[in-house]
């Protein structure tokens, strides 16, 4: 078991907010935007007290709304003049507490920047502010004949700053990328209000990769404020394939045997029974309700390409055991074969009061040993569980159903989400894949890193935020600043 580090105290009490400072905050706020780009009564404050995990809760001293870059510079200009804490925020659709507001702290919500600022179909680039909603950006370019590759199941709402704090992938992520390959240039604020551009329009930058530092540093930073993105032509055609299996080790092993044969699909996705029948419920997608596992194989590009690959794929899982297989036809039923697999959060929520999300990244070869262990431990803790998942990728997306209103649940849903973390650092895999580790995931992280590498990160940190203002207490923990990491066992202080 992972030492039990009280996470609800990472970052607090170390910004003692006094009742001067309090009031010289607000009033220097008030003077740089206007009154309702200011939230400070509780209530108005609910909606931005956790994000969609919905675990963890807290009020900020104030929510800031501001609608231009320069509103944001002056808002971060203020608090690291008052070594006040800072949240950025986007659409909260993050899955690990990363946009958990700070008590003693600002947060501050960035969805008013939402302007799509150009498009050049002959660059294949986008330029967007951070705001932005992931799918709005290939809404815009479908024009064109282009679209923007990750696809988050949130892309209706999440915005691209999200994206890029948390480097999020999507069911498209195999062979496309995550958000880190798809981003050519940042337009962000550090901590003093200091304006920097990461990237560039080119192929490379000269220096320092510092693109892949920023993408997936969860605001713990610098806040970004525009994202210039590369667009992709619309493939010619694409199909998918969606198989049923008996059992989930004959699913898993076909996950394998598609890339082995030297295809790299557009998605590979798996569902389990529980999820298959939560998804057709809800989207009435036709899904082969009485198998143990499904997959949803994509291929695109040329037609001849794509039937070749889809042929291929067929014989491939009639060989290992399919029970059912069915290709699309046309772009409508493509369409609805995507739609329930990108319903499956949503629809599984109608089984339970809650559910947990993990995020654990495997590799391909251990799908069925994990699933099975999953398996094994939803006896265990009694508490069922639903399978949906990036297979080609090895990025589980386990959803442990519990009842939030019962305390025991909720510690025996902790404890089991735990275990699936340490099961996938076990099997040669990590603690997170595209949700990030926020406020969720700090417990684990020792689990994953030694000490040596965790102050190392902390190094990171401090560059850029020496005062630790910039979302504190997620993403990293800060070995110097918490006690109850003074007191880990001999084995974390010496790794």
């Amino acid at each position: 078991m992972t030492e039990q580090i009280s996470i609800q105290d990472q970052g607090q009490g170390l910004y003692p907010i006094t009742e001067q400072v309090r009031v010289e905050l607000l009033h220097r706020l008030r003077q740089v935007l206007p009154s309702d780009s200011l939230i400070v009564e509780q209530e108005s404050q609910r909606p931005f007290e956790c994000d969609a995990l919905m675990l963890y809760r807290d009020l900020p001293l104030v929510v800031v709304l501001p609608a231009t870059v320069e509103q944001v510079r002056d808002v971060l200009r203020i608090c690291h003049q008052l070594n006040v804490p800072v949240v950025a925020r986007g659409s909260g659709t993050g899955l690990c507490a990363g946009a958990m507001p700070h008590p003693e702290g600002v947060l501050l919500g960035l969805s008013k920047l939402d302007r799509i600022l150009d498009i050049d179909p002959l660059a294949r680039t986008a330029r967007v502010q951070s705001g932005v909603s992931n799918l709005s950006i290939s809404d815009a370019a479908a024009a064109h004949g282009l679209y923007y590759a990750p696809d988050p199941s949130s892309q209706i709402a999440c915005s691209i700053g999200g994206n890029v704090a948390e480097n999020s992938g999507g069911v498209h992520c195999l062979k496309y990328g995550l958000t880190v390959h798809n981003v050519l240039s940042l337009e962000l604020l550090t901590v003093e209000g200091e304006r920097l551009t990461v990237g560039s329009q080119g192929l490379d930058s000269p220096g320092y990769d510092l693109m892949a530092l920023f993408t997936g540093s969860e605001g713990l930073l610098g806040v970004v404020t525009e994202v210039t993105v590369r667009l992709l032509p619309c493939p010619e055609v694409a199909r998918v394939v969606m198989a049923g299996f008996d059992t989930v080790n004959a699913a898993g092993d076909a996950v394998g045997a598609v890339i082995a044969a030297g295809i790299i699909p557009a998605g590979l996705e798996m569902m389990d029974r529980l999820a298959i029948q939560a998804a057709d419920d809800f989207a009435r997608a036709g899904y082969p309700r009485d198998a143990e596992a499904m997959l949803l194989c994509e291929v695109d590009g040329t037609g001849e390409e794509v039937a070749e690959h889809t042929a291929k794929i067929e014989s491939l899982f009639r060989e290992l055991g399919a029970s059912s297989i069915m290709v699309s036809q046309n772009e409508t039923e493509r369409a609805l074969l995507w739609k329930g697999r990108k319903s499956a959060f949503p629809a599984v929520g109608r089984l339970a009061p809650d559910y947990l999300c993990m995020d654990g990244t495997i590799p391909r070869g251990q799908v069925s040993f994990v699933l099975n262990e999953i398996s094994r431990l939803s006896q265990q803790y009694k508490l069922r569980v639903a399978n949906v998942f990036h297979a080609g990728d090895g990025n589980l997306h386990p959803l442990i159903l519990y009842d939030a209103s019962d305390p025991l649940e909720v510690r025996k849903a902790e404890e089991f989400g735990s275990e699936i973390l340490q099961l996938s650092v076990q099997v040669g895999g990590c603690i997170t894949g595209e949700h990030g580790v926020g406020l969720e995931k700090l417990r684990q992280m020792p689990s994953q890193f030694s000490t040596a590498e965790l102050l190392q990160f902390e190094e990171v940190k401090h560059a850029f935020d020496p005062a630790l203002t910039l979302n504190p207490g997620k993403g990293v923990p800060i070995l110097k600043r918490c006690q109850e990491y003074r007191a880990l066992p001999a084995r974390h202080q010496h790794d």
